[in-house]
């Protein structure tokens, strides 16, 4: 299962280094195509507003996790590893095209609370996020839903 430390927090940075840190803007990746349209507005709001732009992948894990073989869990964490190595490959190349400074942030855990967490530890202006596209959110509450709630910042949702 992973080496030391699989299951840490990480923080790594891309792009140009800026005196003045500026507004910071949030992102939250995981994959899927709606939140790649997120992070790529998010590039372009950041560069457009010489904001720096913290991107957030939550690596969750799914529910009943304990009760699950050992092998399921090896399975699933190998899989969230190679696509956070993938996203960052993505995320250093758009930060370096665009010169925006890029934080890429690593955590594990729910994804509402990691990104409003986040979005309030780095004093965050503006959160983008995809839209959900699983039906069950329509009667739990998609994190976008949970994240405007929260009140703390805006939350743009893109579709």
């Amino acid at each position: 299962m992973g080496g030391p430390g699989a299951y840490e927090s990480t923080v790594e940075r891309f792009g140009p280094r800026r005196e003045v840190p500026g507004q910071a803007i949030l992102a939250g990746i995981d994959g899927t195509d709606t939140a790649m349209r997120a992070a790529a507005f998010a590039f372009g709001m950041a560069r457009r507003q010489s904001s720096r732009l913290i991107v957030v992948f939550v690596a969750c894990p799914a529910p009943l996790a304990p009760l699950r073989p050992a092998v399921a869990t090896v399975l699933e964490h190998d899989t969230a590893t190679h696509l956070y190595a993938e996203l960052r490959d993505q995320m250093r190349e758009a930060a370096e095209e665009l010169r925006v400074p890029v934080a890429l942030v690593k955590t594990y855990g729910d994804p509402y609370t990691a990104l409003r967490d986040t979005a309030d530890r780095c004093q965050a202006d503006t959160v983008v996020v995809g839209a959900s596209q699983k039906a069950g959110h329509r009667f739990a509450g998609s994190v976008a839903t949970k994240l405007i709630r929260a009140g703390h910042w805006p939350v743009l949702v893109v579709p």
